[in-house]
């Protein structure tokens, strides 16, 4: 017999899904950053905006959150996400090449800020142990709202976005040793024993095992998955490989984004690596929404009406010793003036684990409930700031004149990022596809291959192609393949309504690139001029004129006749097909006037 429904059950997720679906746009026709839209919006759902007024208007209570805590639990799949996300668009080599940033600055950063924030919290009248959990909390900074601030601004692949992102890779990794070190503290001890280092294998086993699983597994069960062909099967894969990933950590003591971002590198290198990111996407943008609602809910207002002065200074004292300790740490590792700023000023603010710290520490009756809760409320106010900061810092840094930072610019194959500009897009990897890409290797150009069958991809990473797996019709896998930057598209597919589909939405996206397509027929290749194809080429056609060629030579012609003949029946051949008033033809004729 089926349950009955409650409606009561499902208004938290109808509120949050109605947030989601008006927050943002109003937002961004606002041209405002819609993560503050959120951040304000779980402020007024939460229990502490409109829920404060419902003694006294009780229809109150239809519009606000009951269960923050369920929502929280939620919203840091927003965080795994994220980072599984990075890590699809790194590779070990990179890291390898980061280390200076994320070892060397990250750690600067995080010791310096811990020691020079407990100092603060000690002349303010906390203990040492009080003051040193403090300080750990507050030097940890925000993934979920930085990273993607920095990507909107599209200053996640700039000297900036790398040290940003460097010092809150390494944040992750402390955190473990922190909760260690701050429970050590808080029995007395002051020292370790061996038995506190023991406390630390289970995370060095736990991310061994992320990574010999991930290196022996994650590929075959990929291509098995990938042999079905099945679109819902392949989503329950990446699923599995997010949620798994993110569980071992956890239960190893790091966390999750953690695991999380170790599983994205691996998948990184290979050939289900664009497809993988399309599938996630819409999960990582929804949970970081989420996210975000989730965090304005945790800002007690009570508070800052009843200390105001002690919550703002402390707000704008983590503020100031953040920004002044990281920029002197960039500047001490040889980043830029223009690039120390911006990164200062993104890391200024708190973040999520302050949370997560600071509740342990609490529940351990380290730090009082009261001066915690109102370290919370200091950090949450200044991580709203982050956008704001971000975009000062980027002005800021544009006014410096110093050098920047000496390390070798993005680039290359394992460059964070889309792939590479200047490339053919070749879509289909099958008998067609594959001479293609052969001619344009013999000329020396780069290129890129999309195909759907997995097996053809896999045939075609053993011959050393550049090879992704998926579908190409959705104009997102396109633009993860370098769209936006391609020199030509060459659609090789065999099926004439997935062709036709490949061009309208990379037309669509690209009004001028050449766009070069197997055709089934005449008819199929005046369909895909109207679409807005360069260059059709119908097999039948095709065909017909070989043999021609062929029997013209053979009985004697001259071969420079041939060869004429041939090019210009072609060029009657695509007279008829491709109309002056198909959106192919005029592409072609603007293509055609920009080279004479």
């Amino acid at each position: 017999m089926a349950h009955e429904v409650s409606p009561e059950s499902y208004k938290d997720l109808v509120l949050f899904l109605a947030t989601a679906g008006i927050v943002a746009p109003i937002f961004k026709r606002l041209k405002i950053n819609p993560i503050l839209g959120y951040l304000l919006a779980g402020v007024i759902l939460g229990p502490f905006g409109l829920g404060r007024f419902i003694p006294y208007a009780p229809w109150l209570d239809y519009v606000t959150v009951d269960n923050p805590d369920e929502i929280a639990q939620l919203a840091e799949f927003g965080v795994v996400f994220l980072l599984f996300m990075i890590g699809l668009e790194l590779s070990w080599e990179r890291l390898r090449l980061m280390r200076r940033l994320v070892f060397g600055l990250g750690a600067v950063q995080v010791i310096g800020c811990s020691l020079a924030l407990g100092a603060g919290a000690m002349l303010l009248g906390q203990g040492p142990v009080a003051a040193l959990t403090i300080g750990a909390a507050l030097t940890l900074s925000s993934t979920a709202i930085a990273v993607p601030v920095l990507a909107e601004r599209r200053r996640l692949h700039s000297d900036a976005g790398r040290a940003t992102f460097s010092v809150l890779l390494f944040q992750d990794l402390a955190v473990a040793p922190i909760l260690i070190t701050l429970a050590i503290l808080g029995r007395g001890q002051g020292t370790f024993q061996l038995k506190d280092l023991l406390a630390l294998a289970p995370a060095a086993i736990g991310l061994g095992a992320i990574v010999l699983v991930g290196r022996l597994a994650l590929r075959p069960m990929l291509k098995s998955v990938a042999k079905a062909k099945s679109e819902e099967m392949f989503m329950a894969a990446c699923l599995l490989v997010i949620i798994g990933a993110g569980m071992v950590s956890a239960l190893s003591g790091l966390s999750m984004a953690l695991g999380a971002f170790v599983a994205g590198i691996l998948l990184a290198e290979t050939e289900y690596r664009h497809e993988v990111e399309v599938k996630i996407e819409p999960f990582k943008g929804l949970l970081l929404s989420l996210f975000f609602v989730s965090l304005g809910i945790r800002l007690d207002l009570s508070l800052l009406v009843a200390q105001p002065g002690v919550i703002l200074a402390t707000a704008l004292g983590l503020l100031v010793v953040k920004a002044a300790m990281v920029f002197g740490s960039g500047l001490l590792m040889g980043l830029g003036r223009k690039a120390a700023i911006e990164t200062a000023l993104i890391l200024a603010a708190g973040g999520e684990f302050a949370f997560v710290l600071l509740d342990n520490a609490m529940s351990a009756k380290v730090v009082s409930p009261a001066i915690g809760q109102a370290v919370l409320v200091s950090a949450t106010l200044t991580m709203f700031l982050i956008p704001g900061l971000a975009a000062l810092g980027g002005r800021l840094g544009r006014k410096a004149n110093a050098p920047q930072t000496s390390e070798a610019p993005m680039a290359g194959p394992d460059r964070v990022g889309p792939e590479p500009s200047g490339q053919v897009l070749v879509v289909g990897y099958g008998r067609v596809g594959k001479l293609v890409g052969d001619m344009l290797g013999r000329h020396d150009l780069p290129w890129i291959a999309v195909e759907r069958d997995a097996r053809l991809v896999e045939q075609g990473r053993r011959e050393g192609g550049k090879i992704y797996y998926g579908d190409a019709s959705r104009l997102e896998l396109l633009e993860r393949c370098g769209l936006a930057t391609a020199r030509a598209v060459v659609i090789t597919m065999d099926a004439p309504e997935a062709a036709e589909a490949v061009v309208a939405a990379a037309r669509g996206a690209r009004p001028d690139v050449p766009i070069v397509v197997r055709a089934r027929d005449a008819r199929h290749a005046a369909r895909l001029y109207e679409l807005g194809a360069t260059d059709a080429v119908p097999e039948t056609i095709e065909a017909s004129l070989q043999l021609s060629e062929a029997v013209l030579v053979d009985i004697g012609v001259p071969m420079g006749l041939v060869i004429a003949s041939i090019h210009e029946r072609r060029d009657e051949y695509r007279k008829v097909l491709n109309r002056p008033d198909a959106l192919g033809g005029r592409r072609r004729r603007l293509r055609d006037a920009s080279l004479r």
